[in-house]
């Protein structure tokens, strides 16, 4: 089985995790639970089931179980407060969240990313998109608070990453400061200084309702 979600590729027959493209070491108890939570979608599995398949025949805490999906997320760049990918159950358990495809199964039309801020929609090109004050930049953001080349967003067939350019006043992905290249997805707010704004992924026939700016 091999499916892609968010940013990365799992492959259960051999056994790889790929995260941006790059193969990720995943310890085999996390790389099982990452199967069963894949294998139940979208169904959560109780605590009890979890312990049967990872540890059977073994009595092991609850806190053995919660340090392996601490383990899986850090693996997988999934945020615990603001989870993609596992979410919690509470009293329950887990359950793998994110939509998940075979890569035999997307969409021959290429990705069409944009930026929303406002009222305007910014067409994102394949490549490097310079975000700032700058009119030359891909993304004129006109505030104050926002350097000449404030950021940009590189975007590689259907992902998109974002990078700080050494702005002045920050750039932030969901709340967050922006530190090296950072996967970016659809829905995700980046704020650049003051200017808030939503990056949108359209695909397939979702091109049709996209905005020309």
């Amino acid at each position: 089985m091999r499916l892609r979600f968010a940013d990365c590729v799992f492959d259960s027959d051999t056994r790889q995790l790929l995260r941006s493209g790059r193969t990720v070491p995943v310890p085999p108890k996390v790389f099982r639970l990452l199967e069963q939570l894949i294998e139940a979608r979208p169904k959560a599995l109780s605590k009890a089931r979890r312990h049967e398949l990872i540890w059977p025949d073994t009595f092991v805490s609850d806190a053995n179980l919660a340090n392996l999906v601490a383990d899986l997320r850090e693996a997988l760049g999934d945020d615990a407060k603001n989870p993609r990918i596992i979410r919690t159950v509470q009293r329950f358990g887990y359950a793998f969240q994110a939509e998940a495809v075979a890569p035999s199964e997307e969409s021959r039309v290429p990705s069409v990313f944009r930026l929303v801020w406002g009222d305007r929609e910014i067409a994102l090109s394949e490549g490097d998109n310079v975000l700032g004050r700058d009119r030359e930049a891909v993304a004129w953001i006109d505030v104050y608070s926002v350097s000449r080349h404030h950021a940009r967003i590189r975007v590689s067939g259907d992902e998109a990453f974002l990078e700080d350019l050494e702005s002045k006043n920050g750039t932030f992905l969901r709340g967050k400061t922006v530190k090296g290249m950072i996967a970016v997805f659809d829905g995700d707010e980046i704020r650049l200084g003051t200017a808030v704004m939503i990056l949108r992924r359209y695909t397939g026939a979702s091109t049709q309702t996209a905005r020309s700016v």
